[in-house]
């Protein structure tokens, strides 16, 4: 009897001793956290904890964003690990500056959606366009090709990333200033970051990827495998 009661008790600790997962969304630029709400809806039903964190993408630069707000994102993590991160668009670079900072250290993978990881020409070529930084604020400035951009600053990365590219566009006038392909905002090759784990390109354009089904089910392969699809889609 005491035994059996012994055995209730280890499996009912090492029940609740498993660690819940964490996932931080961070969105891209000029949105806000409702932008990923359909991601974060699909997450969770996977059963990770989700953070689908808002921040003010376009009042800041990078390092202010990366400093004050990603932290927060994560403490809200709590006691959930490991921490995985999701991120669309300047969310990819904020994230970078951050971990090239600090690492939490339940660090798990992270999964990047039309991120700029080499700048985007389209900054190159509007950045002195009257207005341009008024939308964009000065986070949308620092996002250009030239060396000395954040992007091109922050060096390879050392940790799982996957990263998933679009190839559609729904905006042929900033798709003029890009190498093809490219998803309106970004060309495919500067989605690439040194040391990534994996790239995939989908038909999705830059909006409109952390809506995709198609994405939301290769964002959760790279979380559970750390690799995405491709048999299974063709790709």
């Amino acid at each position: 009897m005491n035994k059996i009661l012994v055995l209730i008790l280890f499996y009912s600790w090492s029940l609740t001793s498993v660690a819940q997962e964490c996932v931080v969304l961070l969105h891209g630029m000029a949105r806000t956290e409702h932008s990923m709400d359909k991601m974060s809806a699909e997450l969770s039903k996977e059963g990770y904890l989700v953070v689908n964190y808002g921040y003010p993408s376009t009042s800041e630069n990078i390092d202010e964003i990366a400093t004050t707000h990603v932290a927060k994102a994560v403490s809200e993590c709590e006691n959930a690990a490991p921490v995985n991160f999701v991120t669309h668009s300047l969310g990819g670079i904020v994230l970078r500056k951050y971990l090239s900072m600090t690492k939490p250290e339940t660090l798990g993978r992270v999964v990047m959606l039309g991120p700029p990881n080499q700048g985007s020409e389209v900054v190159d070529t509007l950045k002195n366009v009257p207005g341009f930084k008024l939308i964009n604020g000065p986070a949308g400035m620092q996002l250009g090709t030239d060396d000395d951009s954040v992007p091109n600053s922050l060096g390879p990365v050392a940790y799982p990333v996957g990263v998933i590219a679009g190839s559609a566009t729904i905006n042929p006038i900033l798709s003029q200033m890009l190498p093809n392909p490219d998803d309106g905002k970004v060309s495919v090759e500067r989605t690439k970051v040194d040391g990534m784990s994996d790239h995939i390109v989908v038909p999705v354009s830059h909006p409109f990827l952390m809506h995709n089904p198609e994405v939301i089910a290769q964002v959760k392969s790279f979380l559970k495998a750390g690799k995405f699809l491709r048999d299974e889609l063709g790709r």
